[in-house]
Formats: structure tokens, C-alpha cells, sequence
């Protein structure tokens, strides 16, 4: 069916304003972030009347962000590995094979996202206290730590995800694979994978996404060595003053990482892959 010209126009007036509605955030902690502090503090101006870039350089040493972002960086990217090579096991066994209690194991992994992250606060607190007590392991106020709990957030769904996208998959490529005489480690890595490239990516994002902006938990399970970035932007609010210029010039340093994967990857995230596959 042909677009009509005011269904075309209605269409460009609607992604314009989306795009709008997008940019202007960033456009404003941009702006914020060229303009001095006390010009930050006055009334709202859309353009930097004395633009400076000395934000992006007192952001270093008013707090110690370089080691919140590596601290970042290695927890969210440690969690996300562990949960997606984890998750691909599990997904293949559930997706490929009947077993008893797969049915419980199933509806178990995916009754955990009914419940409030906060319901595992505490006892996670106690748990690494205690353990480290007791044994010496030092699980709180350490990147660990903050990893396996990282882990009990996206496991779960990592694994119902990537079990829905294995189903997607032709069994008829699990068994010329067989006919060839392909084991089930073989078919799981020559076979399944390379054709769930595009799922298994996507979990890999929402697990690393999930540690790279988390903030209860990071605010408590972790010390000044450990902490990181989603908690360490609030040392830029003192008893005496809020530098929101830094705040604003951290935040689009601190957004590069994430808009740099998602720019590479964006062409994994592409359904249909694989539409002909058996053929």
C-alpha cells in the first residue's frame, strides 16, 4: 500500500520529535558541562556564553573516577562473560534435551524475575560477612563480590532468553551435525552458536548493562577500592557544593563505553538470520 503525503509528513513530524526529545538531554549536559560552575548554578541557559573545557579535566582529580571506571568496566564486563558463558550451557541442555526436573529448572530460572531486587539485599549482605568471617573470603567491599551478585541478577534471564532463541533454531541442524558425527560439544560450538551470534550478543548487552548502571547495590556491597562509577558520581555532590558542571562532563566521558559497544554491535542485532538455514 502506497504512503499518502500526509502520512509521509506525519511520519517526519513524529521521528523529529522523538529525535528531539532523544538529543536534548545530551545537548544540556554538554552544554552544562562547557560552562564554568557558577554559570551552571544560575538560571538556565541554553548556550555556554564563556565555553571551557576545564570540566572535563578537574573531573579527574575531585573525585578518583579513574578507578570507578575501571572498576566498572571489569565487574560489568567479568559479570556479563561469566553469566553468557554460563547461560549457553544451560540453554542448550533445556532448549536440546528432556530430562527430569527440566520442566522445575525452567519455571524456577524464570520465577526469580518476580521478585524485587531489593528482597536480596540484606541477605546477600549477611552472607559475605559472614562468610568472610568464617573463612576469610572477602566477598564484601570487594569486586567479587560484586560480580557473583551481579550474576544472580542476569543469569536468570540470560538463560530463559537464550533458551527461546536455541528453540528458534532447526533441529535439522543438530542432527546433520550428528550424521556427520558432530558430539554435542561440537554441535553446541560449530552449529548452535555461530547461528545464535545475534541472541547470544543481546544477552551479553543486557547482562553488561545490568552491572554497568546498577546502583543499589554497588552503594552498598562495595568501599572507596571497589566502588564504582553508577556510585562513585555521587562524590561530585560535597557538603558544601554540587559541581554539576564535572557531573555532566562525567557522565558523557562515562557514556562512551556503552554508546561505543552498542555502535559495534548494532549489526548483530538482526532477526531472521536463520530464515534458510536447513536448506
Amino acid at each position: 500500500m502506497r504512503e499518502t503525503a500526509a502520512e509521509r509528513w506525519s511520519r517526519r513530524v513524529v521521528l523529529t520529535l522523538l529525535t528531539l526529545f532523544t538529543i536534548t538531554p545530551l545537548y544540556v549536559m554538554l552544554s552544562s558541562a562547557l560552562k564554568p560552575l557558577r554559570d551552571v548554578q544560575g538560571a538556565f541557559t541554553w548556550f555556554p556564553t564563556r565555553p571551557s573545557f576545564q570540566a572535563f579535566v578537574d573531573m579527574w582529580s575531585t573525585v578518583p573516577l579513574g578507578r570507578y571506571l575501571v572498576n566498572s568496566l571489569l565487574v560489568s564486563s567479568v559479570a556479563a562473560l561469566v553469566s553468557v558463558a554460563i547461560a549457553v550451557f544451560a540453554a542448550f541442555a533445556v532448549s536440546r534435551y528432556r530430562f527430569r526436573g527440566r520442566q522445575v529448572f525452567s519455571v524456577t530460572v524464570l520465577s526469580t524475575q518476580m521478585f524485587p531486587g531489593i528482597l536480596f539485599l540484606l541477605p546477600l549482605f549477611l552472607i559475605y560477612v559472614n562468610l568472610g568471617n568464617a573463612t576469610g573470603v572477602e566477598l564484601y567491599a570487594s569486586r567479587t563480590g560484586l560480580i557473583i551478585t551481579y550474576l544472580t541478577f542476569s543469569l536468570p534471564f540470560s538463560i530463559w532468553m537464550l533458551v527461546g532463541y536455541f528453540d528458534s533454531i532447526p533441529r535439522g541442524l543438530d542432527e546433520a551435525a550428528q550424521v556427520d558425527g558432530a558430539g554435542p560439544m561440537r554441535t553446541l560450538f560449530q552449529v548452535i552458536l555461530p547461528t545464535a551470534v545475534p541472541g547470544v550478543v543481546a544477552v551479553t548487552v543486557y547482562a553488561f548493562m545490568t552491572a554497568w548502571g546498577e546502583v543499589l547495590f554497588a552503594s552498598v556491597m562495595t568501599d572507596e577500592n571497589s566502588r564504582t562509577l553508577a556510585v562513585g558520581l555521587q562524590g561530585y555532590a560535597t557538603q558544601y557544593n554540587v559541581y554539576w558542571n564535572q557531573v555532566m562532563a562525567a557522565s558523557l566521558v562515562v557514556s562512551v563505553p556503552v554508546v561505543a559497544g552498542f555502535l559495534m554491535l548494532q549489526r548483530y542485532f538482526v532477526a531472521g538470520l536463520t530464515a534458510g538455514a536447513v536448506k
